[in-house]
């Protein structure tokens, strides 16, 4: 749990005004001594101020890319606008001998709104098939399936379904040393 700093103050004055032990006070507080004498050493060192909550990150982040980088990163890809960001990243390596991450050069155009998404052609499947059979020997289907036979082994299945009358053609089945072309067999046995 966080305490703000005049909590923290006051469970200090607390312990110190205590005539129990100090171990004993922070039991009965539920507060652990490692975390109690941490803030009294900060308390003596700088105070009051020193029980302020101090921010966990880091003050400068190691592995930035410098301002002026990002920017000529940005001036490049308004220059050359038909490069993708992982073009662009090796573009920008080889011009300037400064390596920039594909994923770096991505992040960078995003956040100046210079990412364009591709202009996808948006497919909806139907719910039904356009052309649908209306007799027998129209369309057929076909099936390879590989299935275990316990006490036998893996074979191969091959089926022939016919769309309209669901009626299984021919059903064959191949052992595993067998080839496609001989799997293919029956289909051109039943096509004629």
């Amino acid at each position: 749990m966080r305490y703000p700093a005049s909590e923290k103050l006051e469970i200090i004055k607390l312990v110190e005004g205590s005539h129990l032990p100090a171990r004993l006070t922070l039991a009965k507080l539920g507060i652990p001594r490692t975390t109690f004498y941490r803030w009294y050493d900060r308390y003596w060192q700088r105070g009051e101020a020193g029980l302020q909550d101090q921010s966990p990150k880091p003050k400068h982040v190691w592995n930035r890319i410098p301002d002026e980088v990002r920017r000529r990163v940005v001036d490049l890809a308004l220059e050359e606008t038909e490069l993708s960001p992982r073009e662009l990243a090796v573009t920008f390596t080889d011009k300037e001998s400064y390596f920039v991450s594909e994923a770096s050069v991505y992040r960078m155009l995003k956040a100046h709104d210079l990412i364009t998404s591709p202009a996808f052609i948006v497919m909806k499947a139907a719910s039904a098939f356009k052309d649908k059979t209306t007799a027998i020997n129209q369309l057929w289907q076909t099936d390879f399936t590989y299935p275990k036979v316990l006490g036998w082994g893996w074979f191969y299945l091959s089926t022939i379904l016919d769309d309209y009358s669901r009626y299984i053609i021919s059903a064959a089945r191949q052992g595993i040393a067998q080839q496609c072309p001989e799997r293919v067999e029956t289909l051109h046995q039943y096509a004629g």
